[in-house]
């Protein structure tokens, strides 16, 4: 079997302008892969780098023909385990770039079998979840009418966005206009650790489920510190990033929120949900702002979760590719009328 490959940079722009605490973000730069069989089946992946993590689209340009090398001469795209192993060797960091190859590679082997991903897998499509919506830090003005928004949607479960001097007004606002929200906060590793135990104890009064990275992922011990005093359960992300962080993130938190753009490829996240299982963890599955040929691949693992965040696409005002049904937030696997992760081109 011979293999094609190809890849293309896009430049997304968001509905809304994104800000964390880290800084405000306008576009999203992915990088688009194409893996064709010679019997006339594409499989489509993308990355979505983050600088935070050491990677740019640009950085994903200039390894991307090495790693496309690698999946050109084993020529075999079942041969997953083989391929992921060999472009780590290829490329060790860089992992949004590999995670793009591993999509297209799962999304060709699931079309050349004429199945969904998820069935592929073994698993229950009806075992599923409600992502959340993220409201992005803003002026109170603008979260209401974003919450507002969110609301006339559909979507029951809001993600915000905190890590400034008003964080308890963001989370009240959000709150005074979702009343029946499922709340959920992310600090993006703002806060002190005795800021975070403080503004937690606040939080816990407005109805918040949980707190994600409230300090930084650095500081394990200031982990830890907010875990054993915080009203609210702790999830980390910025402090769990490949398999190897799992029983660290078990002394320090409650949930691991794992990233596919991250850790390098769907092996690897399919290897860290069961280590974060076994290590007595609940499992979030997060993403980047992302097109829907990498959510969708996302969305496939919605049955081993106990939360999704993956809202990527929906936070953009145009994308290329369409993916898994998302109803109000209902990630809908059994929705789904095609073979592979559900990408497809417009």
């Amino acid at each position: 079997m011979s293999l094609d490959t190809a890849f293309e940079r896009l430049s997304l722009p968001l509905e809304n302008a994104f800000t964390i605490s880290r800084g405000t973000q306008e576009t999203a730069e992915n990088v688009v892969v194409r893996i064709s069989d010679d019997e006339g089946n594409t499989g489509v992946g993308a990355a979505a780098p983050s600088s935070h993590y050491g990677e740019t689209a640009a950085t994903v340009e200039t390894v991307m023909p090495d790693l496309l090398k690698v999946v050109e001469e084993v020529g075999d795209p079942h041969q997953l385990e083989r391929i992921e192993r060999r472009m780590h060797e290829t490329i060790e960091r860089n992992p949004a770039a590999r995670t793009a190859v591993s999509i297209a590679l799962h999304d060709l082997a699931c079309k050349q079998l004429g199945v969904p991903l998820y069935r592929y897998w073994g698993l229950d499509p009806e075992q599923t979840l409600e992502t959340s919506f993220t409201i992005g830090i803003d002026t109170k003005e603008r979260i209401a009418e974003k919450t507002q928004d969110a609301v006339e949607e559909g979507y029951g479960i809001l993600k915000v966005k905190v890590g400034t001097d008003r964080d308890e007004e963001i989370v009240e606002t959000v709150r005074e206009n979702a009343p029946d929200a499922t709340i959920r906060v992310d600090a993006n590793e703002a806060w002190s650790p005795r800021e975070a135990v403080r503004k937690i104890d606040q939080l816990e009064e407005l109805g918040v489920e949980f707190v994600e990275q409230p300090v930084e992922a650095g500081n394990p011990e200031g982990m830890r510190f907010v875990r054993e005093r915080a009203a609210l359960p702790i999830a980390a992300d910025e402090s769990c990033i490949t398999l190897s962080d799992i029983p660290e993130v078990a002394e320090i938190a409650d949930i691991a929120n794992l990233k596919l753009m991250k850790c390098g490829g769907l092996l690897e996240a399919k290897r860290m949900v069961h280590a974060a299982r076994a290590h007595g963890l609940e499992v979030m599955l997060g993403c980047m702002v992302e097109t829907n040929a990498a959510i969708a691949a996302s969305a496939q693992f919605a049955p081993l979760l106990d939360y999704a965040d993956v809202d990527g696409a929906l936070l953009l005002a145009e994308d290329d590719y369409e993916g898994v049904p998302m109803p109000n937030g209902e990630i809908d696997l059994a929705g789904m009328d095609r073979a592979g992760t559900g990408a497809q081109k417009k």
